[in-house]
């Protein structure tokens, strides 16, 4: 596991009056080398995840909400088998794959969540299903298959999602007697954070778990407040690494409630110094990033590794993880455009033009 953490400055939708919107996106952190990595292997990763970006940016460019391009965003990278999402998910012990996927509205709080499904084509076109049409928050198994049919969502068979890579991960973690860590090197869950220019925010995650899951084991990924949650108070947060620790630390929950709290708190002040002041001072004092930091540390204290993306209700748009590395991309309406793979690789200040 890491010993430090990485983090990425603060890129925020500049705002002159006008509506602005900001979107990040992820697809896994783990102790990936860049001197391992053949550069053909890096563009490839670099195309998937811009392409993924674009997706999200065209929803809210054009107006759409943050729901909409939070799928948007995560449907590509569900189909890719570059990620451990959908369509390139890892195999169980039993060696099958299992889909978890999670999405939430900041809005309302509305959230869909589903877990161990096998043959939904998206997974996160399924939550946002259970999200909208279902009375319920959370489905499992063949109840989700159900509900997917009742509604008819795509479907694939077990082919679509099976890759030969991930095949020979299961294999070797068998023969060799390994863990999940020793043969998959990062965790290729995928995730969207968004902000609209409604001023909503939405958060989304999608994965295929960790490769050998024995006994239905369940990650942090489609649970709301530990691998995805929403609220317009705060932000929206996506999160990808060692599952049982973000279950037990609840870090995306816990990363919305202490900026919540803490914005209530430059409220109050506003009162005290004024509006301006307070503004100013939230504006130059990075309160999410040093929560997230915040968060991600606490994380590894207990044993775990991973990342976070979020998204605040003023346009910031950051990472942040404890690992050698977290495949990534943010993007803004002032023209912010970044994909990233290892640590520091993001523009210091904010940028004018796109980067790719």
């Amino acid at each position: 596991m890491a010993a430090f953490a990485t983090v990425s400055a603060p890129v925020s939708a500049d705002d002159h009056g006008e509506k602005h919107w900001s979107i990040a996106i992820h697809g896994g952190a783990g102790t990936m080398s860049p001197d391992k990595m053949t550069p053909e292997k890096r563009a490839e990763y670099e195309v998937a995840l811009q392409t993924a970006l674009d997706a999200g940016k065209a929803v809210l460019a054009n107006g759409g909400s943050a729901v909409d391009a939070v799928k948007a965003a995560i449907i590509p990278m569900e189909d890719n088998p570059l990620f451990n999402a959908g369509r390139g998910a890892v195999f169980t012990w039993e060696g099958r794959n299992e889909l978890d996927a999670s999405i939430m509205d900041g809005r309302d709080r509305s959230a869909g969540a589903v877990t161990g499904v096998t043959t939904i084509k998206n997974p996160i076109l399924l939550a946002d299903k259970v999200r909208t049409d279902s009375p319920h928050v959370f489905l499992m198994g063949e109840g989700a298959e159900q509900f997917a049919a009742e509604r008819g969502l795509e479907t694939a068979p077990p082919e679509w999602f099976a890759t030969e890579h991930r095949r020979e991960a299961l294999e070797r973690m068998k023969a060799e007697q390994v863990s999940a860590l020793e043969v998959d090197h990062k965790f290729g869950t995928v995730g969207a954070v968004a902000l609209d220019m409604d001023g909503n925010l939405a958060a989304g995650t999608s994965t295929g778990g960790m490769t050998g899951k024995r006994w239905g084991r369940i990650g942090d990924s489609p649970v709301i407040g530990a691998g995805t949650y929403a609220d317009n108070r705060s932000c929206a947060v996506s999160a990808t690494g060692w599952g049982e620790y973000f279950i037990r630390v609840g870090v995306a929950h816990e990363i919305c409630t202490r900026l919540r709290v803490l914005f209530e708190g430059v409220d109050a002040m506003s009162t005290e110094v004024g509006e301006d002041e307070a503004q100013d001072w939230l504006l130059h004092s990075n309160l999410a990033q040093g929560v997230s930091d915040s968060v991600m540390a606490e994380v590894e204290e207990l044993g775990g590794d991973g990342g976070v993306i979020l998204v605040t209700p003023e346009g910031d748009a950051l990472f942040s993880f404890n690992t050698t590395g977290m495949y990534r991309g943010r993007a803004t309406s002032d023209g912010v455009n970044e994909v990233a793979i290892f640590g520091g690789e993001e523009s210091a200040e904010p940028s004018s033009t796109p980067d790719h």
